[in-house]
């Protein structure tokens, strides 16, 4: 018979063993897939990434029942639906079921409620991602501009991004630029009982039912995924299997517009938390680093009332301000805490009206254009004013009363520049509204520099976009605002005019540091109401001159080899315009770019020259060397000037090069 003290030993021992191996088992992952010939290879990387860090991965057809795919999606752990799946099969299958998801298929994301417009991708015109919130586990470690793919494509064509958009209650972890030159969502998160961006499609709630993972890499993507790639797939899987030791689930969510001057903040405890630390203030650094009396103190609720006697801000929440909190989740027992949380916000509106639309400074605005915006806090009436003249609209003493924030004003002048501002009434008193601009259909756009540009090149060449019905310009600059404002062609002000198809103006070289003011009247004689004036706009010139910003390279007529000449040259050989290469092994601009120019690696503006060298490559010379012809004779030292920079950025990984 065995000792009784043995016997509870071994006990003991069986028991810790079983809890071992309970504990190290992993989890039971759905794997949903296309299952075809072309796409498995890449599921087939993934499923062993996956299986790789210790779970059980099984392949799921995607052609199978939607009660097959229901029941299996919610015996599972974790569902990851494939890109390659055809999302006609799954979209509207298992959106509802309590089970998380990570989700690559973007062309489903729109069926599911998870992406504002339609859910699709578009090829990339780069490898990197940007992240925005680099702190989020998601996040994986990793901040700024990231590399996710090893090539621009794979043997499947080119690769493809999400162009998700994300809702407001999702958190956006990276986001891409894509072919079309937007800016799109492609890994952002929906926490279980968050607000989706849509109604999904299946009729089910628009709500997480549990999370949501999106990763915009579609499966072209699948085989050239670097160890970036990887690593943010590892922590989507981590962060639905794992512990989650930060506070999440704010309410109000993060970023929210909230009409009320007192609020319940709430939000779901860390897994470990034994208490939270609260703090809470009008400005994020303060919040984000505990200062200036932030600190509201440690509780073990997980809710705080604020804008009430007895709480923080007890005389209440201020219309028209930003407030910032954070929760950092304690245990005295565990030795990483306490835990930083994020650092969460919400608005309350202000008094005054806001977001209009047209937007403030629009153009080309509809002649039968209807006035929108937002009415501030509290609003019960709306005073409009609505005019031709700044002056005049910003003066009025009361404008016309009106019930809804909308408003027509009738049929409006071509190519005419209005002003309009809205009042709020709360029952108790008047708030006087910003005065907002717009210019309607047939007016001049587009300039460039932009208004109220700083740092601009003196040496800039002025351009614009024509009106609708113009057959001339008439230019106006100089350094007075009023004298441009009132300037006719008899002023000397008035620079000449140009001909429809010549919209930019030459300055000449402009002083450093100095603010111009110019305007464009379009012209068309057969018209009553011809010249229409433009809007006066301005920037202010940088303290130095610009040798080459790169900025207005592109990919027509003004492509960046013809102007800096690398090892490779220019055009085809015996054709005009051809540019022989100067015998170095340097090679200029970027083909895979709309500009074919770096547009990710900037310092300023959007563009940049990229140079790779080789002073290896047979047959040319052991130096890369990329030459700018100048067009002009240029005096550097001018007006003082007696510094020459250069902004460069290398590869770290290349052997001698620039870090």
């Amino acid at each position: 018979m065995l000792d009784k003290k043995l016997a509870r030993i071994l006990i003991c021992l069986a028991l810790a063993l079983s809890f071992s191996v309970t504990a190290s088992r992993g989890a039971d992952i759905l794997f949903i897939s296309a299952m075809d010939e072309a796409t498995k290879p890449g599921d087939d990387a993934l499923k062993a990434f996956i299986e790789g860090l210790g779970h059980t991965v099984t392949y799921f057809d995607d052609d199978e029942s939607e009660a097959d795919t229901e029941v299996a999606a919610a015996e599972a752990d974790l569902v990851f639906i494939s890109e390659s799946v055809g999302s006609g099969g799954i979209r509207e299958e298992i959106t509802e079921i309590e089970t998380p998801m990570i989700i690559t298929e973007c062309w489903g994301w729109d069926e599911m409620g998870l992406t504002l417009g339609g859910g699709a991708g578009q090829e990339v015109v780069t490898t990197d991602i940007e992240i925005v919130v680099p702190g989020h586990p998601l996040a994986a470690g990793l901040s700024g501009t990231v590399t996710v793919l090893t090539d621009l494509a794979s043997a499947r064509g080119t690769a493809r991004f999400s162009n998700g958009i994300a809702g407001n209650e999702a958190t956006v972890i990276a986001r891409a630029t894509l072919l079309d030159g937007q800016t799109y969502d492609v890994i952002y998160i929906y926490e279980k009982g968050t607000a989706l961006a849509a109604a999904p499609t299946d009729g089910s709630p628009a709500v997480a039912a549990d999370i949501r993972i999106c990763i915009g890499f579609d499966e072209r993507s699948y085989l050239i995924w670097n160890d970036n790639a990887y690593r943010f797939l590892e922590a989507a899987v981590k962060y639905v299997l794992g512990s989650k030791p930060q506070a999440k689930n704010p309410s109000p969510y993060d970023g929210a517009m909230y009409s009320d001057t007192w609020v319940t903040l709430e939000w779901s405890p860390g897994d470990f938390a034994a208490s939270h630390d609260v703090y809470i203030g009008d400005n994020f650094d303060d919040v984000n680093d505990g200062t200036a009396d932030t600190f509201i103190g440690n509780q073990t609720l997980n809710f705080i009332i604020a804008g009430f006697p007895g709480y923080p801000y007890p005389e209440g929440l201020v219309p028209g301000s930003t407030y910032y909190w954070r929760i950092d989740e304690v245990n005295e027992v565990e030795p990483n805490s306490p835990w930083k949380g994020f650092v969460w916000s919400f608005t309350v509106p202000p008094k005054t009206a806001y977001s209009p639309d047209p937007a403030d400074g629009a153009e080309n605005a509809d002649l039968n254009v209807q006035l929108m915006w937002t009415a501030g806090f509290g609003a019960k009436l709306h005073y409009i004013v609505f005019g031709e003249d700044f002056d005049e609209v910003n003066n009025a003493a009361a404008g016309t009363p009106h019930g809804t924030t909308t408003y027509t004003p009738g049929p409006l002048k071509l190519a005419k520049t209005y002003y309009w501002r809205v009042d709020e009434f709360d029952g108790a008193g008047t708030y006087k509204g910003n005065v907002w601009i717009f210019t309607t259909l047939g007016a001049v756009s587009g300039p460039n520099p932009v208004d109220g540009a700083v740092d601009v090149n003196p040496a800039r060449i002025l351009t614009w976009d024509a009106g609708a019905v113009a057959t001339s310009h008439e230019v106006y600059f100089g350094t007075d605002a009023d004298a441009i404002a009132n300037a006719t062609t008899a002023s000397p002000e008035y620079k000449g005019s140009k001909a429809l198809g010549e919209e930019s103006y030459d300055p000449g070289l402009l002083t450093l540091n100095t603010a111009y003011y110019w305007r464009i009247d379009e012209v068309n004689g057969t018209n009553p109401d011809s010249p229409w004036a433009s809007n006066v706009w301005s920037f202010t010139t940088g303290d130095f001159f610009v040798i080459d910003d790169f900025e207005d390279y592109d990919a027509g007529d003004n492509q960046i080899w013809f102007s800096w000449y690398d090892g490779l040259g220019a055009g085809t050989p015996g054709t005009p315009g051809h540019i022989p290469g100067n015998g170095t092994g340097s090679a200029v601009g970027d083909e895979t770019t709309a500009s074919y120019t770096e547009e990710s690696i900037v310092h300023g503006g959007n563009q940049a020259m990229p140079i790779a060298y080789d002073n290896n490559k047979q047959g040319f010379a052991r130096y890369s060397e990329a030459e700018l012809t100048l067009s002009t004779v240029r005096d550097w030292t001018a007006e003082g000037v007696a510094e020459l920079s250069i902004w460069f950025h290398g590869n770290p990984a290349s052997v001698g090069s620039f870090v």
